[in-house]
């Protein structure tokens, strides 16, 4: 298994729970597992961050065994990996940010959400550093990730010093100068992608106020019909209701969200981002929009794309640029004439995509599991079948390689700095020190 995320980590779960014979490795790519819970989760969603519980009893299970700090396609190969596992399943997920096609969009003062969650959630691969020298911030997109990255904005740093934020994502939240965060929608309410829970979060801060525009609260016989069908929508959409027609408050910082608008152009001055444009769109009936030819310029001084991510080509898989994923037929990998890949395999996002909550690679999981499993007598058996001769194999290659026994100490050592400061856990980033703590 490459890729120790929640969706690796339940295709492990359910594969060991089969009546198969099985020795589960997981592959990480960094010194700690979790994937997206670890660093693609806001700090202040401890709810969430609470499936973490759930994973580690599936990797403490004595039939999986975690060897993360292993870059597939620099320390190993798929060619490498087969010579000691009957099947390889990729359950990478999504990390880079999908692209918008509209001018300006590369200007300084421009952002992916994806490389400003990894900042706040202290991925050891990005700059310990981020620009937060904008007072108003344009935010696009609806989604989830999009509000993680309002909110995280928004907020003031001391309303997130309780969480596990690296202090020195605390020191550049603390000298930010923000005072409005606009969060712009391309449709309406009903068509917004973000949870109810996710959306009542907003207002919970004693220091955001949160303002929805009433003039945005329109609906269409599309829009009707996505309230009638789904409990979640209509829970959003009178959720936006009710703070739409609600007297503003006094708080010291304000979040905008506006609907039926599609940014058109980041506007800039000098190379750096002054503000963006966007057109005024309507319903046309069926839920979907048009633009009206009417433009408002906003005053911001830095953007940030939440519009989706996207997962990366890995070494010697096919892949569809396209769609962001691995070619495949039930998670059964395709190579370009659409034949099968013998014994590899896909699950989670680089099998179907970016969309669903973390719960929903369950059932991607099991359906990947279920064609390994039909497959299991066509499979060629390993060149080197003993547990041991991987471990070998890294530590030939001089891999300093660590393990869940590491994570343990990892573990423990965060939370004795969270103790330390009145926390329940500082966060490490640095990844030679996460390594060198985790190899005692």
């Amino acid at each position: 298994m490459v890729g120790a995320g929640p969706a690796g980590i339940y295709a492990a779960d359910i594969l060991d729970k089969s009546d198969a014979d099985v020795q589960i490795d997981l592959f990480e790519r960094m010194p700690a597992p979790f994937g997206l819970i670890r660093y693609g989760v806001a700090p202040d969603h401890p709810r969430i961050k609470g499936i973490v519980t759930a994973l580690e009893k599936v990797l403490s299970k004595p039939n999986i065994r975690l060897l993360g700090n292993i870059d597939y396609g620099t320390d190993i190969k798929l060619d490498e990996l087969r010579e000691f596992y009957d099947a390889v399943i990729f359950s990478t997920g999504a990390s880079a940010d999908r692209a918008l096609d509209i001018p300006g969009i590369d200007l300084d003062g421009s952002y992916g959400a994806a490389d400003f969650v990894s900042w706040y959630d202290g991925h050891p691969d990005v700059p310990r550093s981020w620009p937060l020298t904008a007072s108003s911030v344009a935010v696009l997109g609806v989604g989830n990730v999009a509000l993680d990255v309002a909110r995280v904005l928004a907020k003031t740093a001391d309303e997130l010093l309780p969480t596990d934020i690296p202090d020195n994502v605390y020191q550049g939240l603390r000298t930010s100068p923000v005072t409005d965060v606009h969060v712009f929608g391309r449709r309406g309410p009903a068509q917004a992608k973000f949870t109810p829970l996710e959306l009542r979060e907003l207002d919970h801060s004693p220091n955001v106020e949160i303002i929805v525009y009433p003039e945005d609260i329109e609906f269409d016989e599309g829009s009707i019909a996505a309230l009638r069908a789904s409990k979640q929508i209509d829970m959003v959409v009178k959720t936006l209701q009710e703070w739409a027609i609600r007297e503003p408050g006094t708080r010291q910082r304000r979040l905008h969200l506006h609907f039926f608008h599609s940014p058109t152009e980041v506007l800039g001055t000098d190379g750096r981002v002054s503000g963006l444009r966007t057109e005024r769109t309507e319903l046309t009936g069926d839920g979907n929009v048009r633009g009206t030819g009417e433009f408002h310029d906003w005053d911001v001084q830095a953007v940030y794309r939440a519009v989706g991510y996207l997962s990366s080509h890995l070494p010697e898989l096919p892949f569809d640029h396209a769609a962001g994923v691995v070619p495949n037929q039930a998670g059964r990998v395709l190579d370009l004439d659409e034949n099968q890949l013998p014994g590899v395999y896909v699950t989670g996002w680089i099998k179907r995509g970016p969309v669903g909550l973390i719960g929903h690679t369950k059932g991607d999981a099991a359906e990947t599991i279920a064609s390994l499993l039909a497959d299991a007598d066509t499979l060629s058996a390993p060149k080197f079948a003993s547990p041991d001769a991987i471990l070998d194999f890294l530590a030939t290659r001089g891999i300093p390689y660590t393990t869940w026994d590491g994570w343990g100490r990892l573990d423990a050592h965060e939370k004795a700095l969270g103790s330390a400061a009145g926390r329940e856990r500082v966060k490490v980033v640095e990844r030679d020190e996460m390594t060198r703590i985790s190899r005692g």
